[in-house]
C-alpha cells in the first residue's frame, strides 16, 4: 500500500497516544533505553567504587574500573547492554520497511512535535550524536511543511517580504501559534498579523535546540543563503522574530554568515528579540551548581551525572554563548568565569528587544529576581555591567511588558502592537 502524504500540522488526528506514532520510535527507544541502562550502571559503579575506596579495601578502586568479581559484573552488564542494544536497533532498521509499507505515517501532530521538541532541548546533542531517530533536523518551513532547499517548490503566495521567526528552548515552530480555549486572553499570531497587515511571508525554522548555539547558527547562516538565493521574487526586505534562544541562534548565524561572505546578511534589515537572555538565565547558571555541590563527596559524585544529561544547548545558557570559542575545548559542567568573546549587535539591522516581567511595576529586586520567569530583565535588555558586552539597543527601541510570563511573549497582543510599529 502507498505511504500517504503528511497531513498538515493543522489537520486533526485520531485520538489516543497511538496516533502520534511511527516506526522509527521502535528503534529510537531502544536506542534511548540502552544509553540509560549504561548509565544507571555507571552511577552504580562509581558509588560502589567510592565505598571500597572509604573502607580502604584491598583491590579497591582503580580509576574508571572495579576490580574482582565485582569489576566482572559490571563489564558483564556493560557488554550484554551493547549487545542487546545493537541487536534491537539491527531488528527494528529491519523491520521500519515493513512497517512503513503496511502502515501509513502519522501526520505530524502538535503533541508528538511538542513531546519531541522537549526531548531534544534536554539532551538532542546526545541523541545527534548516537544517530537516533527522534534527533530533530533543521528544517524552514513554509505553511506548515519543511521546504527542500535544493528544489524549492513552488510558493503562489510569496512576496517580496520575507519574515523568518525562530522559536526557543524545547519549542518548535507550531508553538507560535497559540490554540484557542487555552485561557480567556485573545489568541494573538505574531505572523498573521505581520502577513495580513504589512504584507510579510511567515517563514518558520525548526531545529534541534540541544546542540550547542553556535552549531545551530553556522547551518542556519547556510540555509538562508540557499532559502533567499532561490526566493521567487527579489527580497526587499529579509526581517526576523525571535523568541528566547532564537535570539542566540540569530546572533550566531549573521557572525557565521559575515565570517564566510554570504551574501543574505546584506538583505537583513530588521531582528526583533522576545525574552533572549543576551546574558545568560539563573536557571542554568542554578544547574550548574548542582553539578559542583553533586561533585564535592566521592558518595554523591557518581549523581552529578543526571545533571550532565543536560544538553549542549543548555548549558549555552549560562551566559549566552553564541560563538564556538565560547565553549570549544572547556568541560562545559565545570564552574568557570564568564569569559565568552564580546559579540556587538550586527552593525547596519534595526535591532529590537522585548522584555517581560511577571511583576506589575519595576523595581531593583523585581528586575533583578524575577523578569519573566525564566529571563532576567538586564538580560533581555542586552545591559551589563561589563561596557564590552553591553548591547546597544536605541531607547526607542526597547520596551518591557508587565504582567507577563517568558512564554506569553509568543502571543501577546501588546508585543503585536510593537511589532506593527517597528517592521512597517
Amino acid at each position: 500500500m502507498p505511504r500517504k502524504p503528511s497531513s498538515p500540522t493543522t489537520a486533526s488526528t485520531p485520538s489516543g497516544s497511538l496516533s502520534h506514532l511511527r516506526p522509527t520510535d521502535l528503534r529510537a527507544v531502544s536506542k534511548l533505553a540502552t544509553q540509560a541502562t549504561r548509565g544507571v550502571t555507571s552511577m552504580a559503579e562509581g558509588v560502589h567504587q567510592a565505598v571500597w575506596a572509604t573502607l580502604g579495601a584491598p583491590g579497591g578502586r582503580q580509576p574508571g574500573q572495579t576490580r574482582g568479581i565485582t569489576g566482572f559484573v559490571y563489564r558483564t552488564v556493560h557488554g550484554v547492554t551493547e549487545l542487546v542494544g545493537k541487536g534491537l536497533e539491527a531488528a527494528f532498521t529491519k523491520l521500519e520497511p515493513l512497517l512503513e509499507a503496511l502502515v501509513d505515517e502519522p501526520p505530524e501532530t502538535p503533541q508528538r512535535e511538542a513531546v519531541l521538541a522537549a526531548l531534544n532541548g534536554v539532551m538532542g546533542d546526545q541523541l545527534a550524536h548516537s544517530h537516533n531517530p527522534l534527533a530533530t533536523p533543521m528544517t524552514l518551513r513554509y505553511q506548515g511543511r519543511a521546504l527542500n532547499l535544493h528544489a524549492m517548490p513552488d510558493l503562489p503566495q510569496a512576496t517580496g517580504k520575507v519574515l523568518l521567526l525562530i522559536h526557543g528552548l524545547c519549542m518548535n515552530d507550531l508553538q507560535w501559534q497559540r490554540q484557542s480555549g487555552i485561557d480567556a486572553k485573545p489568541v494573538s499570531d505574531h505572523a498573521h498579523a505581520l502577513a495580513s497587515t504589512l504584507g510579510y511571508t511567515p517563514m518558520y525554522l525548526r531545529y534541534n535546540t540541544g546542540l550547542h548555539t553556535s552549531q545551530n547558527g553556522h547551518e542556519l547562516a547556510s540555509m538562508l543563503e540557499q532559502l533567499l538565493s532561490n526566493w521567487p521574487l527579489p527580497v526587499e526586505d529579509f526581517s526576523v522574530l525571535v523568541h528566547s534562544m532564537g535570539g542566540l541562534v540569530i546572533r550566531s548565524a549573521v557572525h557565521s554568515a559575515q565570517q564566510s561572505a554570504l551574501h543574505w546578511p546584506q538583505k537583513l534589515k530588521h531582528i526583533v528579540f522576545l525574552g533572549t537572555p543576551h546574558h545568560g538565565a539563573p536557571l542554568e547558571r542554578a544547574g550548574n551548581w548542582v553539578d559542583v555541590i553533586l561533585g564535592t563527596t566521592p558518595f554523591s559524585k557518581p549523581f552529578a551525572k543526571l545533571g550532565q544529561l543536560r544538553s549542549a544547548g543548555i548549558t549555552d545558557l549560562r551566559y549566552g554563548h553564541v560563538l564556538d570559542a565560547d565553549w570549544h575545548g572547556h568541560d562545559r559542567f565545570k564552574k568557570r568565569a564568564d569569559a565568552r568573546t564580546p559579540l556587538p549587535l550586527p552593525a547596519g539591522v534595526a535591532c529590537y528587544t522585548v522584555a517581560a516581567t511577571t511583576a506589575a511595576k519595576r523595581s531593583p529586586l523585581a528586575d533583578r529576581l524575577i523578569g519573566d520567569g525564566l529571563v532576567p530583565l538586564a538580560s533581555a535588555l542586552g545591559q551589563h555591567s561589563e561596557p564590552q558586552h553591553q548591547l546597544d539597543f536605541a531607547k526607542a527601541a526597547q520596551t518591557i511588558v508587565y504582567r507577563t510570563h517568558h512564554m506569553e511573549l509568543l502571543y501577546s497582543p501588546e508585543v503585536t502592537k510593537h511589532l506593527l510599529d517597528w517592521l512597517k
